[in-house]
C-alpha cells in the first residue's frame, strides 16, 4: 500500500506542476493575440488634389507612418471586398492600395473625412473613389480618360502619399 501512495503524490505533484505553468502560458498566449489585433500605425483620414501645369496632384493624408503603396492599371475598378463595379466614367483607371492602413478606428467609425466618390475635372485627373476598407487594406481607384503616366512618393510633417500624373499642359 506504502507503494501506492507515493505514485499517487508523485502525479498529484506533476498535476499540480502542469497547472502551475499553464496560467503564464495562456497569460502570452492572451497578450499574443491582443497584439496581433492592434490595428495597423497607418491611418487614412483624406484625400485631395489639384492641378499643376504639367501634372494632376492626388495627396493621400496619413496619421501615423505612412504605408506601402501598390499601384497597378486596371480595366475595371472594383469595390472591396464586395466586388461590385465602382460607378466611375473613364477609358483608364488605376488601383492604388495601402497597406498594412486602416480608414476606420477599433469601434468601426471612418476617420476617412474626404470624399467618398468624385467626378474630377482637372486636365488628366477625372475621378476619384475610396473602394476599400478592408483587412488593413485601403484602396483607391482613379479614372483617366487617357492613359496616366505616373509616379509615387511619401512626403514626410505630416505624413502623406503623393502621386503625380503627368499631362501636356503648360502654364502661361
Amino acid at each position: 500500500m506504502h507503494h501506492h501512495r507515493s505514485r499517487a503524490a508523485i502525479v498529484a505533484g506533476i498535476l499540480l506542476t502542469a497547472v502551475g505553468t499553464t496560467v503564464p502560458a495562456s497569460a502570452a498566449a492572451v497578450q499574443t493575440e491582443t497584439s496581433a489585433k492592434a490595428p495597423p500605425s497607418a491611418r487614412i483620414v483624406n484625400a485631395r488634389w489639384a492641378g499643376h501645369c504639367t501634372y494632376d496632384r492626388l495627396v493621400i493624408d496619413v496619421r501615423g507612418t505612412a504605408p506601402h503603396v501598390s499601384v497597378k492599371p486596371v480595366k475595371t475598378l472594383r469595390y472591396d471586398p464586395s466586388g461590385k463595379k465602382v460607378p466611375l466614367a473613364g477609358k483608364y483607371f488605376l488601383d492604388i492600395r495601402l497597406s498594412p492602413a486602416v480608414a476606420h478606428d477599433t469601434a468601426g467609425n471612418s476617420l476617412y473625412k474626404g470624399p467618398r466618390l468624385v467626378k474630377i475635372q482637372l486636365s488628366k485627373l477625372k475621378g476619384l473613389a475610396l473602394t476599400g476598407d478592408f483587412e488593413g487594406v485601403v484602396s483607391f481607384g482613379t479614372a483617366f480618360q487617357t492613359k496616366p503616366t505616373y509616379k509615387v512618393y511619401k512626403l514626410h510633417s505630416p505624413e502623406r502619399v503623393v502621386l503625380d500624373f503627368n499631362h501636356a499642359n503648360r502654364c502661361r
